[in-house]
């Protein structure tokens, strides 16, 4: 982070102090707080009492300095949850009001700054986790996510946007940070350029992004990046917040129109500035050793003798302990740090074969089937706008299930929002559920809607619609009754669902009914 930023934001603090205790002495609304403590990367939670505060971080890149710091302050706070977010950064709930303020200042001198983190900003750059050690990466793209991500910071007071922009970089068609659908999305190609895909997203009126150029010099981003500005700013929508995301302007202008419109801008940025930048990747000069266990959470690195460990708490809330004895794990550990994934989990990264075996001893207690990577926003519980308490739901889905003891694979991956904001990308998923109301004899019951058939690969995307709704009491059954199906099979869900989907349906139907 440069310090020119710290320099420049942390005037703006006072103001926040003031703010927050205007809300806390009710001279604030919920409304007139969120829109104003948005732009610290912070919210007040469910009933007002207490906050969450958002800490962005580059292509969710959590260094041992930034892991140190989220173990520390956790520790002088007494902070009992934090929260892995599907943007890759990470949220610090259940603060008091009176250390807010202290929190974020200190964050932001470690370099872990939250200004942006929420409201109508740039959002924190994704990249692919993996980026700069996966063995199928067309290149890493992670030096380009952070330069971006620095670029972006300069936007937080110099321009107002209709509404928030996220951007982000894919090294791969495994396409881990949904670069095809995001409001600007960087893919990178086996020759080592940038196709550009830009107004896509996930919530309301949810859309695929427009390719709006191809293969491009990687040191060119910056100009795409202000040509999606200026794009945003000259056509989005001020007036209705509803339609104010980018993705509406494929509405308005039409696809070709956005294209014209976004290729405008572009000529007009490369004419006017001077935005070429330079990077180049860190090497991995360490060297590795061979690790001789198999586990599915091992994945060996395109470095020789070097891996990545997958870690996945369950619903992306991590233990503040477990953040204190991670640093222990790695603190003196060569060259490893830690990723945090688009789905609520994280890679510890550079580890050789011994290290490899402590780093998965250590995190034997996360998820440990496919199905119970399963992701799931914070929910109602804490969340002001939410509808569904996905947290609790997960909770139980994976208690019913484990009781099952199928074969890993039997259950797919599933995803669960609170609301239709899609902080859990349940549009996306294969089995996805959103926060609804299931209306009953007995009068309206909390729900959740069930989305099928959704898939984020590049070149395979597909954004599924709602269904029927299922009482949230049945859910659990409804998997576990799911998993005896397939089981029954013999075989996985991946496999099974390409000459099923008719019993699938039925299946939702009994319990939809």
């Amino acid at each position: 982070m440069s310090k020119d930023y710290l320099t420049e934001f942390l005037p703006d603090l006072e103001e926040f102090r003031e703010k927050t205790m205007q809300f806390h002495n009710k001279e604030l609304t919920v409304a007139e707080y969120k829109g104003f403590s948005g732009g610290f990367g912070s919210y007040a939670q469910r009933g007002g009492e207490r906050h969450m505060l958002r800490l962005r971080m580059a292509g969710g890149r959590l260094t041992k300095e930034r892991l140190r710091f989220v173990a520390e302050i956790s520790e002088k706070y007494h902070i009992d949850l934090i929260k892995l977010t599907t943007c890759q950064s990470i949220q610090l709930h259940n603060l008091a009001a009176e250390d807010l303020c202290e929190i974020i200042e200190e964050a932001w001198k470690a370099g872990m700054l939250s200004r942006g983190g929420g409201g109508d900003f740039p959002r924190n750059v994704m990249a692919s986790p993996l980026s700069g050690v996966q063995a199928e990466e067309y290149f890493d793209v992670l030096p380009y996510a952070e330069a971006a991500g620095e670029y972006l910071m300069g936007f937080i007071k110099a321009v107002k946007f209709p509404r928030k922009l996220k951007v982000c970089f894919s090294n791969s068609p495994a396409n881990d940070p949904h670069a095809t659908f995001r409001d600007l999305g960087f893919v990178a190609n086996p020759d080592g350029t940038f196709d550009v895909y830009a107004a896509g997203g996930l919530g309301n009126k949810p859309l695929l992004g427009v390719r709006v150029a191809e293969s491009i010099a990687p040191e060119k981003i910056l100009y795409h990046i202000k040509a999606m500005v200026n794009t945003f700013v000259t056509h989005g929508n001020y007036e209705n917040r509803g339609r104010a995301r980018t993705r509406f302007m494929q509405d308005t202008l039409g696809q070709e129109g956005l294209i014209e419109a976004y290729r405008q801008k572009l000529q007009e940025a490369e004419a006017s500035e001077a935005l070429d930048i330079a990077v180049e990747p860190v090497p991995v000069t360490k060297s590795g050793s061979p690790c001789d266990i198999s586990d599915r959470r091992l994945i060996p690195q395109k470095q020789d003798g070097l891996y990545a460990v997958f870690y996945q708490p369950i619903g992306g809330v991590l233990a503040p302990e477990k953040a204190t004895e991670l640093y222990a794990l790695i603190r003196d550990m060569e060259g490893v740090e830690i990723r945090l994934t688009a789905e609520e989990g994280l890679y510890i990264i550079n580890l050789n074969g011994g290290e490899a075996k402590q780093a998965l001893a250590a995190t034997a207690d996360g998820a440990s089937t496919l199905f119970e990577t399963s992701v799931a926003c914070i929910g109602s519980a804490v969340c002001q706008v939410g509808i569904g308490n996905s947290q609790a739901l997960l909770a139980a889905c994976v208690e019913a299930v484990r009781k099952e003891n199928f074969p890993d694979g039997t259950l797919p991956q599933i995803h669960i929002s609170g609301c239709p904001s899609s902080c859990g990308t349940h549009q996306i998923a294969g089995i996805g559920f959103r926060g609804a109301v299931k209306q009953s004899p007995e009068g309206p019951k909390p729900a959740f809607a069930v989305f099928l058939g959704g898939c984020p690969l590049q070149g395979q995307e597909v954004i599924s619609d709602a269904g029927k709704a299922i009482a949230v009491d049945d859910i659990p059954q409804f998997l576990v009754e799911l998993g005896r199906m397939v089981h029954a099979a013999h075989t996985t869900y991946a496999e099974w669902i390409d000459g099923h989907r008719a019993d699938l349906d039925a299946l939702v139907d009994r319990y939809t009914a």
